[in-house]
């Protein structure tokens, strides 16, 4: 017997260490912004927005997720963990600092097509305004969005 308390004592301390382990990078939301470009290139944004709002695994990953906006209107078309903002332009809707951030996406995809933008938001793990950066790229008409929070 405590040779079994011992041992799942170890299992469930390796697991507790991957999970804190698993904070996702730069890297990763370059990685799954990317993933979002080759689906909509391939299958189109429609699929994409599908993808995205059923949470797919290849967009939703923990506190890392993709979301989607247009890029004339700046109208959220998908997002997986806030679905009220789906179908809303809240590009000049300021972050907890008062800093327009959205109009900052927009703005970059349309001279850079891509790049990074820091901003406060609500994490989805904590439930905390926390300090934010979104990797963003351009593809068609539309501007896919992943970001991570900074410790």
């Amino acid at each position: 017997m405590k040779l079994f308390v011992t041992a799942t004592s170890l299992c469930l301390a390796l697991a507790a260490g991957t999970a804190f382990a698993a904070e996702p990078t730069e890297k990763d939301a370059i990685a799954m912004v990317d993933r979002g470009a080759a689906l909509i290139k391939s299958k189109g944004k429609d699929e994409m927005i599908k993808q995205i709002n059923a949470r797919h695994p290849d967009f939703v990953q923990g506190s890392l997720y993709i979301d989607m906006r247009d890029l004339k209107t700046g109208i959220v078309l998908a997002h997986p963990i806030n679905q009220s903002i789906v179908g809303k332009d809240l590009t000049d809707v300021p972050d907890a600092s008062g800093k327009k951030y959205r109009r900052e996406i927009i703005e970059l995809a349309a001279k850079s097509n891509k790049g990074w933008v820091d901003y406060q938001y609500k994490n989805p793990t904590s439930g905390k305004i926390e300090p934010k950066t979104t990797y963003i790229q351009k593809v068609g008409d539309v501007v896919l969005e992943a970001g991570i929070y900074k410790k």
